[in-house]
């Protein structure tokens, strides 16, 4: 039954106001809905929301990620209104300028890998932009 239904990720946020704000400010993201302790953003796929909640996520690994057309672009939009990007030198990923190139890819997805970079906003949440690379 799964295999017919839509994934929807939800993003817990101490502060609802100021994730709001965040990705309104940063992102230039707005809401699509709301209900009492709940914000639901869609984009050109898929859809996320950002619940309250008193607890938070770890951040240890990505929570969310998006795939743009051109990862270029987006970092210098993003980094215009504000947003911080993550650096790694780990084995197996390296960051150069924030971008990371991540070799391989999903067969059905075609190409050989992706460009990626990771940010985390307001709640701690860290979140994955990758372009693939064909």
């Amino acid at each position: 039954m799964l295999e017919h239904g839509r994934a929807a990720t939800r993003l817990p946020a101490q502060d609802l106001d100021r994730a709001r704000a965040f990705y309104a400010d940063k992102l230039g993201l707005e809401p699509v809905e709301e209900r009492p302790g709940g914000l639901l953003y869609r984009l050109a796929q898929g859809e996320f929301a950002l619940f309250q909640s008193a607890g938070a996520a770890a951040g240890s690994h990505t929570q969310m990620a998006v795939e743009v057309d051109d990862l270029d672009a987006t970092v210098a939009e993003l980094r215009a209104r504000g947003v911080v990007f993550e650096e790694y030198d780990l084995s197996g990923l390296t960051t150069h300028d924030a971008i990371a190139d991540v070799v391989g890819n999903y067969p059905s997805k075609g190409g050989v890998g992706e460009r990626a970079v990771w940010f985390r906003d307001s709640e701690g949440n860290l979140i994955g932009i990758g372009q693939p690379i064909h």
